[in-house]
């Protein structure tokens, strides 16, 4: 079969109207009149000699990484996706294709590299690319006209493609060390990406606060209730190879490590007191066991250990092992000191990082694979030891328009953070992203990846963080694919985006249970220890755990600016005296109706202070404008109630709320009502611009609009 590719009589859609319902947006797209329709007769044709083929030679790359998915085995795949779609079940054959047909095949034309692939719904729909890869990306291309151009998702524009990736990594980066995500979600995340031509799950499994691969070599490491077995790794692997998304692991060594410096006793801390490093040799937040000991034979062996283990359960061509963050200071430790002078290949800090490094490179590339490292240790002066040139930097500077590091390939981080707390309040810059950003592709600039972290979010809601990283992904999609000028505006963009809609097989997120009859949570603000699975990786009095002794949302304070815990009315209170003093819960919205009741003791007044937020509305202590009680729905309309907290004593505050109306109480007497309500905000206790300043206690929250008699009762 010919490769569908643009004749020079063709010109590719450059306007607004005539942009396809297809994210990301094809590379050369020429529009033609009419539409292909699929009917019950349409049947998915293959050449049954090369059904059992995933690449010609011209379809391999080192990245992606290889198809494991076979020509049949796609068309088997794509079948169901049809019938999901349009309630058509193609029957898989061979022959002359007709009208309607939908043919896949591997072709050697076209320079259509490991990803690329031609596209001709013309007549008898064709798809061809030489790898499995490009057909499969051929077929999203497919799926998504179907489920967006026509009523009954049975019809295509007529259309010639040739489409094919500006960059080769196109990336999501998933914090799951301090979070650990459910396999369903994953399931649906691996969905929309390859839906997406995304092809890089990029799993950080490891951070100072808990270890997320359980291997029985390692007995204790990580909670087998909060990580992932070898079996659960095969099955994401499998799953993700049928939509062409590689499983990148990642670890973080020897920064971040508090976990894995507990578990073996092989942090900068441990060990004679004489020489163990201090809190003054690392940044002041942190313990120095967040650090592996780079010094010892023994962290060195167990490192690479660690590493060896757990790259043989990958087979993607990338594999992180972190190396970011390592404090300057810790050049004073007399441990350290000690080492560089008697150890004749080191004679800086910056040498010690990279001989690590390259150590652990040893290991990754005896598995077949290349390193990847964020950047950071470039800042370090090192004269002996230089940095393998295999290895990959993150680079989590600059605009990602540029390489940073010479010498290195990279992959661009820094633009795109997803950082949803209030202490680091990062989210990527959409209308940048998609009208300004131009994706570099240069050789060394092997792509780009949107990344998701969950500091002070360690509990947080799949959804909560879904919600924060879907249009910037689709964004990241669209631009790394095709560089080229956006056509349309992000209004335009998202419409489309909403317009195709989620993938075949994508399960909806299952709604929380309205809890009835009692409080859905209830944070008493008295001493706990972290749940199991995760370790506390901070210096005393840092990221302090707030329990929900009633619900499944616990919470952390943020990090450097903490409350401080005080005598409270029952038990502990906690003292908020700045605007970084927060609680990170990462909740999703309740609809209402719902109730709220907590003790609050201000000690200042503010020009706004906000109980509990979200990116929708907030629960005002201190009303921007009036100073009273109140609550905002955001970018619409702040309310208030005829009720000012009184300074240095306690208030039970209650907030009744059914839709359309909110009610008051103070201290158990209703104080009055309006006539507006909001979802229940759960992301926070506080913002990153208007925390309060006094104590709290007690917060409870119903998934009901409790009676006047009980509301009253709450005193």
């Amino acid at each position: 079969m010919p490769t569908a590719t643009a004749t020079a009589a063709d010109t590719p859609a450059d306007t607004a109207d005539e942009v396809p319902s297809v994210i990301p947006r094809p590379t050369h797209w020429t529009a033609l009149d009419g539409r292909t329709k699929l009917t019950q007769r349409t049947r998915i044709l293959i050449d049954p000699r090369a059904g059992s083929t995933t690449a010609l030679p011209s379809g391999r790359g080192e990245l992606p990484g290889p198809a494991h998915q076979s020509v049949r085995e796609l068309a088997t795949q794509l079948r169901t996706e049809i019938k999901q779609v349009t309630g058509i079940t193609p029957r898989i054959g061979s022959g002359r294709p007709a009208d309607g047909d939908i043919t896949l095949g591997l072709t050697t034309e076209g320079n259509l590299g490991p990803e690329g692939y031609g596209f001709d719904s013309a007549g008898p729909i064709r798809i061809e690319a030489a790898s499995t890869h490009g057909l499969y990306y051929g077929t999203r291309t497919l799926l998504q006209l179907l489920r967006s151009t026509a009523d009954d998702h049975r019809a295509v524009p007529r259309a010639r493609s040739t489409d094919r990736p500006a960059q080769a990594v196109r990336m999501v980066h998933l914090d799951a060390g301090r979070k650990y995500w459910k396999i369903p979600y994953l399931e649906n995340l691996i969905r929309r990406m390859g839906d997406q031509k995304l092809n890089t799950l990029f799993l950080h499994l490891s951070e100072s606060e808990g270890f997320r691969l359980n291997s029985p070599k390692f007995p204790g490491l990580a909670d087998p209730d909060h990580s992932y077995s070898r079996a659960d790794i095969e099955h994401l692997k499998a799953f993700a190879a049928r939509h062409h998304v590689q499983l990148m692991p990642g670890l973080e060594l020897p920064g971040h490590a508090t976990v894995i410096s507990e578990a073996f006793g092989i942090g900068f801390g441990s060990g004679a007191d004489a020489d163990a490093c201090t809190g003054a040799h690392t940044h002041s937040h942190l313990t120095p066991d967040w650090i592996i000991d780079m010094t010892s034979d023994k962290a060195i062996a167990k490192s690479k250990e660690i590493v060896d283990e757990f790259a043989g359960w990958f087979d993607a061509p990338l594999f992180s092992i972190g190396a970011e963050e390592v404090p300057g200071q810790l050049a004073e430790c007399p441990r350290v000191q000690n080492h560089l002078a008697s150890a004749p290949d080191v004679s800086t800090l910056g040498d010690l990082l990279n001989r690590y490094i390259n150590t652990l490179d040893d290991v990754v590339t005896s598995h077949g694979k290349r390193t990847a490292v964020y950047n950071g240790s470039e800042h370090l002066a090192a004269p002996q030891q230089k940095v393998h040139a295999p290895v990959v930097f993150l680079t989590w500077e600059g605009t990602g328009a540029e390489p940073e590091i010479p010498g290195h390939d990279e992959i661009a981080i820094g633009p795109f953070y997803d950082t949803p707390n209030n202490y680091h309040h990062l989210y990527p810059d959409e209308p940048w992203m998609y009208d300004d950003w131009a994706p570099n592709t240069d050789p060394d600039m092997l792509g780009s990846g949107v990344t998701n972290w969950a500091d002070y979010n360690f509990w947080a809601d799949d959804g909560y963080f879904e919600q924060h990283m879907a249009g910037p992904r689709a964004i990241l999609a669209d631009r790394a694919w095709n560089k080229s000028a956006t056509p349309d505006t992000l209004t335009d963009f998202r419409a489309r985006a909403t317009r195709i809609g989620d993938p075949p097989g994508t399960t909806p997120a299952p709604a929380p249970p309205r809890v009835e009859g009692r409080p859905s949570h209830h944070w008493t603000f008295d001493d706990a220890s972290y749940p199991s699975g995760w370790t506390y990786a901070g210096s005393p009095g840092n990221t302090i755990f707030a329990e929900d002794v009633a619900g499944g949302l616990p919470g952390t304070s943020y990090i450097i600016d903490n409350p401080t815990p005080v005598k409270g009315v029952r038990g502990q209170a906690w003292r908020f005296d700045s605007d970084r003093d927060g609680v990170g819960f990462g909740g999703l919205d309740v609809a209402e109706p719902w109730t709220v009741s907590v003790r609050v003791r201000p000690t200042a007044r503010t020009g706004d202070q906000v109980l509990l937020s979200s990116k929708a509305g907030a629960l005002k202590l201190m009303q921007h404008g009036t100073g009273k009680v109140g609550f905002t729905r955001y970018g619409e309309a702040d309310h208030s109630f005829d009720f000012t907290l009184p300074l240095d004593r306690w208030t039970r505050l209650t907030w009744v709320t059914a839709p359309g109306r909110t009610t008051l109480y103070a201290d158990g007497k209703r104080v009055g009502s309006v006539a507006a309500s909001i979802p229940l905000p759960l992301r926070s206790i506080g913002t990153e611009k208007a925390s309060l300043r006094g104590d709290l206690d007690d917060l409870m929250t119903w998934d009901e609009a409790l009676s006047p008699g009980k509301a009253a009762r709450l005193r």
